[in-house]
């Protein structure tokens, strides 16, 4: 009974830091919608929750942390679904279609409110490639392209520019997929596939 009584305020006040965490991160993901990433404070951020400002610093430093807090938390999410799209794609070609129609997808879904409410700027995800979940990222992308394009020719391209590429390509098409409308994730995914894979064909071509 006393190991009850004890432990209960302890899950209690675990309960309430990932609550208030989660409504800094709600707040902040709705403000740099509307504002947009340069012009938001922390005071903006803070003015959209119902907490305090020394609760605020409680949990972060600088709008940059939430902003990073909100882009590995989307990474660790996204991660499972490249997953099965591997598993799941028996061709290189068929994974390269499958992972971007699945980038852009989650893209449309994580911004999918303030797409609708007409904010002017997107809380884009992803678009830090310094935090430990993108570099986990891209070495199981990296991975991902050894293996299903090992044997034939190839192997002569450098995985790790290849892998670069089809990031980079995915994060500044989702970008822009995100401003136009209507989002069309088939158009993002049709051109952003077509062009690493008619890029590689041209360096297997010229090797």
């Amino acid at each position: 009974m006393t190991d009850d009584i004890t432990l209960k305020p302890d899950g209690k006040r675990a309960r309430a830091k990932a609550a208030n965490r989660q409504a800094i991160l709600e707040a902040a993901r709705g403000v740099f919608a509307l504002s947009g990433y340069e012009a938001t404070t922390v005071r903006d951020i803070i003015r959209a929750t119902d907490l305090g400002t020394g609760t605020f610093y409680n949990y972060f430093k600088s709008k940059e942390e939430v902003f990073q807090a909100l882009s590995s938390d989307s990474v660790r999410r996204f991660r499972p679904v490249l997953g099965q799209v591997r598993a799941e794609s028996a061709t290189f070609e068929a994974f390269v279609h499958g992972a971007y129609r699945a980038y852009f997808q989650f893209l449309a879904d994580e911004n999918s409110e303030a797409i609708s409410g007409g904010a002017p700027h997107i809380a884009l995800i992803g678009v830090r490639v310094d935090t430990p979940e993108m570099l986990t990222i891209f070495e199981e992308i990296r991975t991902v392209f050894e293996d299903m394009l090992s044997g034939g020719e190839a192997p002569r391209v450098d995985s790790e520019y290849l892998a670069a590429a089809a990031i980079g390509i995915a994060r500044d098409l989702g970008d822009h997929m995100l401003l136009r409308r209507p989002v069309d994730v088939d158009a993002a995914t049709h051109f952003a596939a077509s062009l690493l894979l008619g890029g590689l064909q041209a360096v297997l071509f010229d090797a």
